[in-house]
């Protein structure tokens, strides 16, 4: 009896054109997302740089423009991060002084870097103190001989 009902419910709602379901109810956990719907554009730019293989290049890169805001005034005034690279880090440091500091520092740099970019991904600081230009060459420079003989005969 119960199938007749079902049968007859079902013949009434096809004459009127509302058939039941025929693909099955989906679970709760909210809208499922098709390619080409909007999305919020912070998770947009997350599966755009996990896509390209950018998220380490984008977290380096974000650390080198909060350079100040992780090892302090101070040391920013006088240092520069330069590169990243299999987990080198590269610093310019404006002076001899400061770069045997930042020397001095490497391992707790080296922690506090991987607190901000994930663990083991630094491995090493290497330090590069100020760059003289090579002496430039030229008409007006003296060759020959030099040294307190050479105007005096």
């Amino acid at each position: 009896m119960a199938r007749e009902k079902l049968a007859q419910a079902k013949a009434d709602a096809a004459k009127r054109g509302q058939l039941p379901r025929r693909e099955p109810r989906r679970k709760a956990g909210g809208p499922r997302r098709d390619g080409g719907d909007p999305q919020l554009f912070g998770r947009a730019i997350a599966d755009l740089l996990a896509d390209r293989g950018w998220e380490r290049p984008a977290k380096v890169g974000a650390v080198f423009g909060r350079w100040v805001e992780i090892v302090g005034p101070d040391l920013a005034a006088h240092t520069k991060p330069e590169s990243f690279d299999d987990g080198e880090v590269l610093i310019a440091a404006d002076s001899t002084a400061w770069a045997t500091q930042v020397r001095l520092l490497a391992r707790t740099l080296v922690r506090r870097l991987n607190e901000e970019l994930g663990d083991g991904t630094v491995t090493k600081v290497k330090v590069r103190g100020p760059q003289n230009a090579p002496r430039p060459s030229g008409g007006l420079r003296v060759t020959g001989r030099r040294g307190p003989r050479d105007t005096y005969g």
